[in-house]
């Protein structure tokens, strides 16, 4: 992520810390040379960099907090998984003594924040505003498919390149932050972020959607808006129909309930419906699994936000060999675990169908049981999980596994009766009975 043209302006933050700039002339990882900043705020500082691999420039941005490294992993592979013409590419991801970095394509262009200061008379055309409008909710929409809310949307992480807008800079550090400063102010952009974030409740999808109807106010007003601002945004750009500007409202209602729902929906009330190009899902299956693949890829999808997981996967017993294959998953790791096999009570997941009982491991690392060679030729170990059998009339069919919760805790046996129930109701769902499997050596990807 980064600008081409026009200077970058650093972002806007309260409680704004130090650029962090030890870090450049540094090579981290033994493989990106940082050579200069190009932004820094609350949540970190953005860097270019030079990827001595291939000698192509890239742009690194350093977490400020030095926790939470669990936290960090998660939520990074889930990142690193997106693939969408409008989102930024995450190519890497590590962790050193300094903090933790995010690896990503240099995006060539302008940020919008530049635009506006460039071409604002304020303002930007209502017509070109929206049509920018539009296009960051092509990629919202996607993100918030893939369970990821991005957390920083403004004009400044939008960046105009040549195919049209790219959004940058996800707010992970936000994430890592939030266990430090629950009840406090200031972390975010003020303005921009929505009300329960200052309150400490519950981040979601509408939290972006005060983001996108904010941003938009911007680009027309030339400035962004104030919180229950009483001045007509028609007042300051007479362009602006009485629809437009009522939408516009419905997407900066304080109390999250009472706001658009989605960014599609926002993006429709526009008069701009998003088009129908789509990224690449995070939800993969085996080329014939036993059940619809639709059906296997949303039950994995389901099981991973309702129990705040990074990962989450089925495998189902091959009735010729009595291995276990993993059919379908979602999230980090997916497409390298779809495919596997493991020997007839082998790891957790082995010895939970053997003996019909769920587990919730707190630290898979240190448990004994723990198929580390499977996960690490994954490129996935994760920290923590719940296995759950799959049985269908008293056998054994399967296991549901829900990896890592992105919260930073640990999976306990709290959870175990939450998790049984979801099994039950997904072994209704799929309908599936233990078959001999084939085709198992291409992964399908959504």
């Amino acid at each position: 992520m980064g600008q081409e043209q026009g200077e970058p302006s650093a972002t806007l933050r309260v409680n704004e810390p130090s650029t962090g700039s030890e870090v450049v002339g540094r090579t981290l990882r033994g493989r990106y040379r940082v050579d200069e900043p190009i932004s820094s705020g609350a949540m970190g500082a953005v860097y270019r960099a030079t990827d001595l691999g291939n000698d192509a420039e890239v742009a690194i941005k350093r977490c400020t907090s030095p926790h939470h490294d669990q936290r960090f992993e998660a939520e990074a592979r889930l990142l690193s998984s997106l693939q969408h013409p409008r989102v930024v590419r995450i190519i890497d991801h590590f962790a050193t003594p300094s903090g933790q970095y995010l690896v990503m394509d240099l995006v060539r262009g302008t940020d919008l924040g530049v635009l506006l200061e460039q071409r604002g008379t304020p303002g930007l055309p209502v017509e070109q505003a929206i049509a920018y409008t539009r296009q960051t909710c092509e990629a919202l929409q996607y993100v918030h498919d893939q369970q990821i809310v991005h957390r920083d949307v403004k004009p400044q992480n939008l960046i105009l390149s040549e195919d049209g807008i790219v959004l940058v800079d996800f707010g992970i550090a936000r994430v890592l932050d939030e266990v430090e400063a629950q009840g406090t102010v200031g972390i975010g952009t003020p303005r921009f972020m929505a009300p329960e974030v200052f309150a400490a409740g519950n981040v979601s999808t509408r939290t972006d959607v005060f983001g996108v109807a904010a941003t938009l106010w911007t680009l027309l007003a030339g400035r962004p808006p104030v919180y229950a601002e009483p001045t007509k945004l028609s007042s300051i750009v007479p362009e602006v129909t009485p629809e437009l500007e009522r939408t516009i409202l419905a997407g900066l209602e304080m109390i999250p309930e009472r706001r658009v729902a989605s960014v599609a929906a926002f993006a429709k009330a526009l008069g701009a419906p998003l088009l129908t190009e789509t990224g690449v899902s995070l939800a993969v299956s085996i080329q014939d699994p036993d059940a619809s693949r639709e059906l296997m890829e949303a039950i994995v999808h389901t099981a991973a936000g309702v129990f705040g997981a990074a990962a989450a996967s089925i495998c189902l017993v091959d009735k010729t060999t009595g291995e276990l294959v993993y059919q379908s998953a979602w999230g980090a790791g997916a497409r390298e675990i779809v495919g596997v096999r493991l020997s007839p009570g082998a790891g957790i997941a082995g010895q939970v169908v053997s003996s019909g009982v769920a587990e919730a491991v707190p630290n898979c690392r240190t448990d004994p049981r723990f198929a580390v060679r499977i996960a690490e030729g994954t490129g996935y170990v994760p920290y923590t999980m719940l296995v759950v059998p799959l049985q269908r009339g008293g056998r054994p069919i399967g296991a549901l596994s829900i990896l890592d919760r992105r919260d930073g805790h640990a999976y306990r046996g709290d959870d175990l009766e939450a998790a049984g129930l979801f099994a039950h109701l997904a072994v209704k769902a799929l309908g599936v009975t233990p078959n001999s499997l084939t085709s198992l050596g291409t992964s399908s990807r959504g």
